[in-house]
């Protein structure tokens, strides 16, 4: 006895319990929808003395690169309380996630969002029953999927977590689709079939023949986000009598407050904004008794842009979703692919490709407009635009690029941007925060009024994300701290950082990658000896059982330029492994590098930059990048796989 007691108190008395074996069970908790006719849950019931224990329940470990879901449902009795925290092993304390002490009578459902957190985590539920007496702390079932929350296919019978808000007249229902088109107890019946999917399946609906009076309204309520959230949210649906009733989409805050989003008339768009704590309503009002039906399906989110002419683009392949005007002389943009020398950059993307070039040799002629257009934007959204550009030649051009809002409606465009900076033949960063009531289309204008004022313009890796500009999560650009980054105090020079060009001419960058004014790190061939090197060592990374890829981007110009090698250090053996290199002149821009590699256990990344013949040896990288995964697009030319002390460690070499 008195070691079962001790058992209570140290575990809260966690039970499995079978639903139908303890008919007590269906007594204290309403199982409903949630609990199948034989089943299983765990409890934590308050210990009689009504101490303030806890109980705790660990997940696996999880890495994740993608957005996913967390769904659990629970029942809180009494006093009990439930929390939903996440556990990082280098942290010292657990994220909480979500909680709740407020008690109900039937079994509830809650979603959680899970970021792409880039550190290994265990989902952790900490039950405590509380004091009073009866207390305790139910859960049904636990769940996580690669979605995200506020998705759904409506094809399980939870329904994501998505709820009716009861009116006494017109509801939500789920209909079902089957083979031989006769469901006149699970839909609208044979005349309203929906007709928009290729799978037979559940999907949402609510018709007005319910209806008794005037605008009646039926809600359908998403479960609550719980982190910030902005993307595109799509769906499928059908109407019927479309001028009879109204179809539209409101985002509801925890205060109640409502904004719409879209309604079906074909006003606003599908891009959405909200914060945490915020819900989805899908609100249908009617008429009258004949104001038809809408069937709502396949709810889905994608944090790119709802248009499906993407505006983002890097030139490699064509001008993606830009036009220019139709009429061919005014053509003046060309896609240009140069081979890098001493007078002319590579384009931004990777040094090799192609890019966007206006005022060319092909097009050299005075008194005209070079006008890119973008692709629409939704109106009522934030942007941020971002773009590289490139300035040529001798000439000087006060209006060699211009950035403007058009409005097609009311065939109007306002500046926003100008280009102020005189550097050339430099790849210069450009970020704008940009806001329309109504739909807009970005425009680059490049102006040529005469020979003397009319260099030539380069623009590539044009981006457009939803909200305000912000330094992109997993990239580390070089500023000025080096992060966790450490010199090798061993080795015969540092890296330095700077900004802007070298000391030395015919050598070196004239700016960073990033943006083109920023810093990045080099060595000085003038202050080393032919052969002396400088090592850069990464942070300890954790080992993978799976790929690793490492980008960054490198700089390596002048006629005596020596050696660049990244190198994988290791714990268990002293020496490092060549994962990459490159030698001698390798061109005046900026080149990207992708590096795939794996190792099982914990290790360093070796930036080794060796001095060549001359003092025009200076090389520089920049914008260092890990990622879990291989690395997109990248083939290995050669395979090695070496052992340390048994541990393989997979080499690829580009």
């Amino acid at each position: 006895s008195s070691k079962r007691g001790l058992l209570l108190r140290a575990f809260l008395m966690i039970l499995l319990t079978e639903c139908l074996s303890r008919p007590n069970a269906l007594k204290k908790v309403s199982l409903q929808t949630c609990c199948p006719q034989k089943g299983r849950f765990i409890t934590v019931e308050a210990i009689k003395d009504g101490q303030q224990e806890k109980a705790v329940l660990l997940g696996p470990e999880m890495e994740q690169q993608a957005w996913s879901c967390f769904r659990l449902v629970y029942q809180l009795i009494g006093s009990a309380s439930l929390q939903v925290q996440r556990r990082v092993e280098k942290d010292s304390f657990d994220h909480v996630l979500w909680s709740s002490s407020s008690p109900s009578d039937s079994w509830l459902m809650v979603s959680i969002d899970l970021q792409n957190y880039s550190d290994p985590y265990k989902i952790v539920l900490e039950g405590r029953p509380g004091s009073s007496k009866d207390s305790s702390v139910s859960i049904f079932n636990v769940n996580i999927s690669d979605k995200y929350c506020i998705e759904c296919d409506f094809e399980e019978s939870h329904l994501c977590g998505y709820t009716n808000q009861w009116n006494s007249n017109i509801n939500w229902y789920v209909g079902r689709d089957t083979a031989d088109n006769t469901t006149p107890s699970d839909g609208p019946g044979d005349s309203f079939r929906l007709k928009l999917f290729s799978e037979l399946g559940h999907y949402m609906y609510v018709d007005s023949v319910y209806a008794s009076s005037l605008q009646e309204v039926a809600k359908l309520v998403s479960p609550m986000t719980t982190v910030p959230m902005s993307g595109c949210l799509s769906f499928q649906y059908q109407q019927e009598r479309v001028g009879s009733h109204l179809f539209q989409l409101y985002s509801r805050d925890q205060a109640g407050q409502y904004q719409e989003l879209w309604r079906a008339d074909g006003s606003g768009g599908n891009s959405a904004d909200w914060g945490a704590e915020t819900q989805m309503v899908f609100e249908v009002s009617f008429n009258s008794v004949k104001g038809g039906h809408v069937l709502l399906d396949d709810i889905s989110f994608s944090p790119e842009l709802c248009s499906a002419e993407s505006a983002n683009c890097d030139f490699e392949l064509d001008l993606c979703q830009y036009t220019q005007n139709k009429l061919k002389d005014s053509e003046m943009w060309k896609r240009v692919s140069v081979r890098p020398n001493i007078y002319r950059e590579g384009d931004h993307t990777t040094g090799t490709g192609s890019f966007l070039l206006a005022n060319s040799h092909f097009t050299l002629q005075t008194g005209y407009v070079s006008r890119l257009y973008g692709p629409q934007l939704p109106g009522d959204q934030k942007y941020c635009l971002k773009f590289f550009y490139l300035l040529r030649g001798f000439h000087q051009n006060s209006q060699a690029l211009a950035v403007y809002l058009y409005d097609g409606e009311r065939a109007k465009q306002n500046e926003i941007w100008t280009q102020s900076e005189k550097t050339q033949n430099i790849w210069i960063q450009v970020e704008l925060n940009l806001q329309s009531e109504k739909n807009t289309q970005v425009v680059f204008i490049s102006i040529c009024n005469s020979f003397g004022n009319c260099g030539p313009v380069g623009l590539d890796d044009i981006s457009v994300n939803l909200g305000n500009c912000e330094l992109p999560l997993g990239k580390i650009t070089i500023t000025n701290e080096l992060f966790d980054y450490t010199h090798n105090t061993q080795i015969h020079a540092d890296w330095v950082l700077t900004r802007g060009s070298t000391p030395t001419s015919y050598t070196g960058p004239k700016g960073d990658h990033t943006t083109g004014t920023g810093h990045y790190l080099y060595i000085e061939a003038s202050l080393m000896l032919p052969g002396h090197n400088a090592r850069l060592l990464s942070m300890l990374l954790r080992g993978s059982k799976g790929a690793q890829c490492l980008k960054f981007f490198y700089h390596m110009y002048g006629l005596g330029t020596g050696q660049l090698s990244v190198l994988l250090r290791s714990q268990p053996e002293g020496r490092d492994r060549l994962l990459w290199v490159r030698r001698g002149e390798q061109g005046i821009s900026w080149f990207k590098a992708s590096v795939n590699y794996q190792y099982d256990h914990q290790h360093q990344i070796v930036f080794e930059a060796t001095r060549g013949s001359s003092i025009r040896s200076d090389i520089a990288i920049d914008d260092i990048t890990f990622q879990k995964g291989p690395c997109k697009g990248v083939s290995c030319a050669l395979l090695y796989i070496i052992y340390i002390n048994n541990i393989p460690i997979i080499l690829c070499y580009n």
